[in-house]
């Protein structure tokens, strides 16, 4: 609870014990009576009067604190003092209702805001570190990061090795190892060990300073619920004042000028009761409220989502399109098996790997890695790589082929078809062909996990866009109970997909399409929502996605798309909650039916009401 809040609720406390004291205290004198009832009316209202005056004075009048100043002083002038005071009470405490809850949702952002370090060490020669301000270091700099402090810019090790905590930015709570050679992003906390750092980025460019940005501006995305309440109480707000006054002032007239008694007393407490009860706090309070606590649920579990409008839009998804490589699958290539070979395996490893020992191809890489036997290089005496097919090497004065089948076929060699999914690497030396060598990429721990939940989550479409092979698409997919897949895809191909599921969409239905936010920026951007994957450290995840995951759990898209759809559930009820409310009281108050009590609920009973629904959304619990 802030300081601001303690002070309200002495304040709260205060009046409520002044009002219920005064209230049996017996009092006939009505001058005296109205002095006690001030006491407590100034003490809990006198900045919703300072604001109503500051309104007057800058000809903007229509908001609630003018409501509360009309109808609690026009209580006071017909005498009903307990009622004007109980007012101003019960609408502060509702007040005061909507600030703690906004307190609650704002903690889970505020978190986040402590990621960015203020402060950055320059190492000395003498063994000290000199303070300096992360604005002013330039990208080269070595920085030093002492144990159970902060990483202050992006950078690369140098020096050291330690444990990274970095759930301020992921949400994982598991630390990982880092050490010479490895990326660091800022936020990060060094936990056992020191480390030197050559920073890579800015300061201000650094991915704390991205985070916290995207988080400060995401409050001015509003959604299409957030823009109607807007609208609705600009207009609004003039027009129930408007009529509170024919209220008040048309009844009398009439039965005065026919000759009745005009009642002018029991016609303006109907009209103050009519103003108290259409204050448009519930909607103007709790509308907002949800979605800020929807992005502050979703920022806890390290999902970012850059506007309530997208997350609105994240309610509405039916369809979720996948990248492979990077989002489904791990994207590191491993050998996974060797065939039709009549060498044991680890003479064709070792014979393919001295072929590739100098490609810098992720495919030759992962082959130079699988081979355990030590390399003979003095075998090697000619290499040549072939874009796009393979590698031609002279070894022991043999002439080697390592590649494709279109490569293998090129020289004369007929290779041996396989039919296991993955990546085929032939190898033929000297005309006879030595089989072939089976690459695989690894699907990503808690995919089909996540597939699952989404099935669950009410998502009834999944598909998979990829560049790679069909076969090896199509396997993957069948593990993983994908829906549909479209393989050997170009990145304008993936575009024209995803284009034809929108047209696809009835409704308000959306489409969403996940990615690693590298490669696959253009069709993040062209879905409803793009969702980037352990984008992070990329400037394309950023500045293309809408919804940014914080580390490469596919688990939390499912959690995002509950959050999103639990919010806009929660929206929905308030309004026709607090419309219905309100329109039945207003009827009632109109007639006379209603007394300033039921006012006193009808405004700030719904709002307290609708501010309690609204924070249920961070009730939600992780994946």
């Amino acid at each position: 609870m802030s300081a601001k809040q303690k002070k309200m609720l002495i304040r709260i406390a205060a009046a409520s014990a002044l009002l219920i004291l005064f209230s049996v205290i017996p009092v006939e004198n009505r001058l005296i009576r109205l002095c006690l009832f001030l006491i407590p009316y100034l003490v809990i209202g006198y900045d919703i009067l300072i604001k109503a005056f500051k309104g007057i004075k800058n000809r903007q009048p229509f908001d609630e604190c003018f409501l509360m100043t009309v109808a609690t002083v026009g209580a006071f002038a017909l005498g009903e003092y307990t009622e004007g005071a109980a007012v101003m009470l019960f609408y502060q405490i509702g007040e005061w209702f909507q600030s703690y809850a906004v307190g609650r949702s704002r903690k889970n952002i505020t978190e986040l805001m402590d990621i960015r370090p203020d402060v950055a060490y320059l190492p000395q020669p003498d063994g000290e570190a000199q303070a300096v301000d992360p604005d002013e270091v330039e990208v080269g700099t070595i920085v030093c990061v002492r144990p159970g402090e902060k990483v202050p810019i992006d950078g690369v090790i140098v020096r050291g090795e330690t444990t990274l905590d970095t759930a301020a930015l992921t949400g994982e709570s598991v630390p990982r190892a880092a050490r010479v050679g490895d990326e660091v992003l800022s936020g990060c906390i060094s936990q056992s060990g020191y480390i030197e750092i050559r920073t890579t980025r800015e300061f201000g460019e650094s991915t704390a300073s991205r985070v916290l940005e995207m988080v400060e501006n995401a409050s001015s995305r509003k959604s299409r619920s957030e823009a109607f309440i807007t609208r609705f109480a600009r207009v609004y707000t003039p027009a129930v004042c408007l009529s509170a006054l024919a209220l008040a002032l048309l009844p009398p007239l009439f039965l005065l000028v026919t000759g009745h008694d005009p009642a002018w007393g029991s016609w303006v407490y109907r009209a103050l009761t009519f103003l108290v009860i259409s204050c448009p706090c519930a909607l103007v309070i709790s509308i907002p409220l949800s979605f800020f606590a929807g992005i502050g649920t979703a920022s806890h579990q390290g999902v970012l989502v850059k506007g309530s409008n997208y997350l609105e839009a994240l309610a509405d998804v039916r369809t979720v399109a996948f990248d492979k490589t990077g989002t489904v699958t791990m994207g590191v290539f491993e050998v996974s098996g060797v065939h039709h070979s009549p060498l044991d395996d680890e003479a064709l490893l070792s014979l393919a790997a001295l072929c590739e020992k100098n490609s810098n191809h992720p495919i030759a890489k992962s082959i130079r890695e699988a081979c355990l036997k030590p390399l003979n290089e003095s075998l090697l005496t000619e290499f040549t790589e072939l874009s796009g097919r393979g590698v031609r090497a002279v070894v022991a004065g043999q002439k080697v082929f390592v590649g494709n089948e279109k490569l293998l076929r090129e020289n004369g060699v007929e290779p041996v078809v396989c039919h296991h999914a993955g990546t085929v690497v032939h190898v033929a030396r000297d005309g006879e062909y030595l089989g072939h060598i089976l690459i695989s990429d690894k699907v990503k721990p808690g995919t089909a996990e996540a597939i699952k939940a989404l099935r669950e989550a009410g998502i009834r479409n999944t598909v998979m866009l990829t560049g790679d092979r069909r076969q090896t698409a199509e396997e993957i997919a069948r593990s993983l109970s994908i829906d549909r897949v479209e393989a050997e895809l170009l990145p304008d191909q993936k575009v024209e997909q995803v284009e034809k599921l929108l047209n696809a969409q009835t409704g308000r239905d959306k489409v969403a399409f996940v990615g690693d936010g590298i490669n696959d920026a253009p069709v993040l951007s062209r879905a409803d929502v793009g969702i980037a994957m352990g984008a992070l450290g990329s400037d394309a995840a950023i500045e293309a996605a809408d919804v940014v995951l914080m580390d490469d759990d596919p688990r939390k898209i499912a959690s995002a798309v509950r959050i999103a759809r639990k919010c806009i559930r929660i929206v929905k009820e308030n309004i026709w909650f607090a419309i219905g409310v309100k329109a039945l009281c207003l009827l009632l108050g109109a007639l006379g039916a209603a007394n300033m009590w039921m006012a006193i609920f009808a405004d700030v009973g719904v709002m307290v009401l609708a501010v309690l629904n609204a924070v249920r959304i961070l009730l939600i619990r992780k994946w």
